[in-house]
């Protein structure tokens, strides 16, 4: 192999190994946003059901039927 495609193949690997690292630098934030949303999604449901749980509970007990 020649010097100069010795280098050559050197710098393109070199080259791929930062883009490596680069993308899983992405890969790892992109991950912890994920879990980040999940949380958050998470803690949205519990909320929704609680505050329908309240209105139900609220509005069955001390209405007057519609006839009185």
């Amino acid at each position: 192999m020649s010097e100069e495609r010795f280098i050559d193949l050197e710098s393109k690997l070199a080259h791929q190994d930062q883009i490596l690292h680069e993308l899983n630098d992405v890969v790892t934030e992109q991950q912890a946003k994920i879990m980040q949303i999940e949380e958050l999604c998470k803690m949205l449901i519990q909320r929704a059901r609680s505050s329908s749980e309240i209105l139900l509970d609220s509005d069955s007990g001390d209405e007057r039927p519609p006839h009185y």
